[in-house]
């Protein structure tokens, strides 16, 4: 035993690593491509994207799954390109229309008769309203920044022993890949974020209360419709011209006539609602850092303001599709 100890190779961490994604060993593609699959369509090969082991769900499409797999690794595991390759293939860019019989059939979609429909995730939604307002910071890599949050969330968690302090400036619409986490309390923008004290490999997908509350009432969300009524009233000399701009900048496409019959009348009606209080449109239209242009009238940038927050927490605003 002592003669075989001192013959036998030591081991290490390197081996490990190396094992892991050696040709023979195709567990860890599959697992790659599976979470892959699920990011683009809401569920994975195996649903059970935490748990490939006997006791996890078998593959819907074991042989696309190996193929994936298979092609992955020959790529010399270039993401870029599996993404490429799922986000071009035909089962992606089927529509997302579903028959109720159909829908009554397969209603996760499991055998990919259509394409992905689901809400995007909370950091996706920040990103885009910082987008289309044309506040996003695109900087790339850097310390962790700490946006808008509400006071006390820190203090509560840490009985006091850990303070917030707000970044200003750029740093408030860096991406969201760059926001500050704390292991025991996440960002509050990130409201179907999982917890930090274990892996998550799964995050659900929320349409709840509190997810509305965020992106109606957040400084964040508020400031992003803020700074793109800006942007709307800047980019035509027409109310029905703004309000296809809004509508195109927020899903990508222009309004229906029946929508913008529906958003004008909305947007007479905040009009009305500032004029018997302008208190309440300066105090919107003061929303944010970002600075404001003081040429604009406060009643009429505060109507242009709700109905761009209308916009952004449309459905299809909300939703890949």
């Amino acid at each position: 035993l002592a003669a075989t100890e001192e013959t036998a190779p030591r081991l290490n961490r390197l081996d490990l690593a190396q094992w892991l994604v050696s040709p023979g060993n195709p567990l860890a593609a599959r697992v790659t491509v599976n979470r892959a699959w699920q990011a683009f369509f809401g569920t994975g090969f195996v649903k059970t994207a935490e748990d490939f082991g006997v006791q996890g769900e078998p593959p819907s499409h074991p042989e696309l799954l190996d193929w994936l797999a298979t092609e992955f690794v020959a790529s010399g595991w270039d993401v870029k390109a599996l993404h490429r390759r799922i986000v071009t293939s035909a089962t992606y860019r089927q529509s997302s229309r579903v028959t109720p019989a159909r829908y009554e059939r397969d209603p996760e979609n499991r055998l990919l008769a259509r394409g992905p429909r689901q809400r995007l995730a909370s950091w996706m939604i920040r990103d885009h309203a910082l987008a289309v307002a044309g506040l996003l910071n695109e900087t790339r890599g850097g310390p962790a920044v700490k946006p808008y949050q509400p006071v006390g969330i820190w203090e509560e968690a840490t009985f006091g022993k850990k303070t917030y302090r707000q970044d200003h400036g750029d740093a408030l619409y860096r991406r969201s890949l760059y926001v500050f986490w704390r292991r025991i309390v996440g960002p509050t923008t990130f409201f179907d974020a999982g917890a930090r004290q274990t892996c998550t490999v799964k995050v659900a997908r929320t349409n709840t209360p509190l997810h509305a509350l965020v992106t109606l009432n957040d400084p964040a969300f508020v400031e992003a419709a803020r700074v793109m009524a800006q942007r709307v009233i800047a980019s035509a000399a027409t109310d029905v011209a703004r309000v296809n701009t809004a509508f195109r900048l927020a899903t990508g496409r222009e309004a229906a006539p029946a929508e913008l019959t529906i958003l004008s009348t909305r947007l007479s009606r905040w009009r009305a609602q500032y004029t018997a209080d302008r208190d309440a449109a300066r105090e919107l239209t003061a929303a944010g850092e970002a600075p404001r242009i003081e040429s604009l009238d406060p009643v009429e940038h505060a109507a242009w303001t709700a109905l761009c927050s209308l916009i952004l927490n449309l459905d299809e605003t909300l939703s890949k599709e």
